[in-house]
């Protein structure tokens, strides 16, 4: 072939690639691949997720991870003695690795629950069994979705903060409350005797419900765990890092490292990082807030993902940004809030020994919104929490319990201080 017929082919090639290339992108800007893309869920990297090429796995073969863990934890013995585990993270953690699983399996194995008495509940409590208690309701569907179990057809979806496996010796029960109408369910599930004697290593430590003390107040918050420490401790607060460093956490976590952008300081005092899909402003206490500028009108077309995928990817968007720079605090999926466009928000809250921590201007650590097809936009505060070695006495609990006239929470307020110290703050409802 002469050169002059091999420069006539490559030529050619050229403009056959670039011919597929623009019907690729015209292909995607007229969304004719929405409704493939739409229908796999996600579960790859942050970049795929905002990119749109969320690759190919089966939702049958998805495995969710937890974004949030129970609170507290309550053990109870054969012969009613009590353990609770609720402020020491590491040893709350460790007791959920080991009795994780006995929910999990009195989950998949439970028959078609019944409602039930509150009495019945309440002697279910005082036999041998595990008591979860989350901060914030979790929905049953997602809470099933965490651990991998699958719940009976005929179970229905509600919101729950208690849960409590009793064991028996042929059979064991599954117990939970409908936070939202303060409804009691109970259900058969696969024996778990031998776990008795497993969780036997657990020895009292004075944890008891609120409905066992004397200053109990029968109608506010009764299942409330009440320990006996009152000492708390101290944390240090601190920047995450520079603004260069958490600027460049956002822009690989969101996909943007091989694009190029412009970044400059404005006149009210941020950051300001603008690229070609996206514009990044950072304050300096921390607060990210990312936006889409590519961002197509949202379509009825296409379809928004169930929540258990929400909450997945907004829980890896967490995972890829604030949760690598926190420190000794946890990040905890918190409550999701729907709009009349179809689209959705997802809340994220920092928590540190136990304590839910309150940051300046916003109780939230991270919102990650949805659109049908994309994310529009984060928003996300860094902040670096380190336990001390310094402890504060509170008030014990049962005086705090009566004090507060029902349910109150270990918190942490971050409001610029090098060293926070704990307080008991009332929750909303009281």
């Amino acid at each position: 072939m002469t050169r002059g017929k091999k420069a006539v082919e490559w030529a050619k090639t050229a403009l056959i690639l670039l011919l597929s290339a623009s019907a690729l992108v015209l292909a995607w800007r007229t969304e004719l691949f929405s409704a493939y893309i739409n229908s796999i869920p996600f579960f790859g990297s942050v970049a795929d997720l905002v990119k749109g090429t969320t690759g190919t796995t089966e939702i049958s073969s998805v495995e969710l991870k937890e974004a949030a863990r129970p609170l507290s934890i309550v053990i109870t013995n054969e012969d009613g003695r009590r353990y609770g585990a609720k402020y020491d993270t590491d040893i709350r953690n460790a007791v959920y690795e080991r009795t994780s699983s006995i929910l999990c399996e009195a989950l998949g194995s439970a028959s078609a629950p019944e409602e039930i008495s509150e009495e019945e509940w309440r002697e279910a409590l005082s036999g041998p069994g595990v008591f979860f208690e989350y901060f914030n309701p979790v929905r049953l569907s997602i809470l099933d979705g965490w651990l991998g179990a699958h719940m009976p057809e005929t179970a229905e979806d509600i919101s729950l903060r208690y849960v409590y496996i009793a064991f028996g010796e042929d059979k064991s029960r599954i117990y939970y409350q409908d936070i939202e109408r303060g409804l009691f369910f109970g259900a058969d599930t696969a024996s778990a005797a031998g776990k008795v004697q497993e969780l036997d290593i657990y020895s009292e430590n004075g944890a008891m419900f609120a409905f066992e003390t004397v200053v109990s107040d029968e109608n506010n918050a009764p299942y409330m765990l009440i320990m006996p420490e009152s000492d708390h401790p101290d944390i240090n607060a601190a920047a995450a890092g520079s603004v260069e460093e958490l600027l460049d956490i956002v822009i690989t976590a969101m996909g943007h490292s091989e694009e190029t952008n412009t970044t400059y300081p404005d006149s009210r005092g941020f950051f300001v990082c603008v690229g070609t899909q996206f514009n990044i402003r950072v304050d300096s206490t921390g607060r990210i807030l990312y936006r889409r500028t590519d961002a197509l009108p949202i379509s009825i077309e296409r379809q928004m993902p169930n929540p258990n995928e929400i909450i997945e990817r907004a829980r890896v968007i967490v995972a890829e940004t604030i949760s690598k720079t926190c420190g000794d605090a946890e990040v905890f999926f918190e409550s999701m809030e729907y709009y009349p466009d179809g689209s959705c928000s997802v809340y994220f809250g920092y928590y540190v020994a136990g304590g839910r921590m309150f940051l300046r201007d916003d109780n939230h650590a991270a919102r990650i919104s949805f659109s049908p097809g994309m994310v529009p936009e984060i928003e996300v505060i860094f902040r670096n929490f380190t336990l001390t070695d310094e402890y504060t006495r509170l008030l014990p609990e049962r005086q705090a319990f009566a004090a507060a006239g029902g349910e109150f929470l270990l918190c942490y307020s971050d409001a610029g201080l090098d060293i926070l110290q704990p307080s008991w703050a009332r929750t909303v409802d009281n």
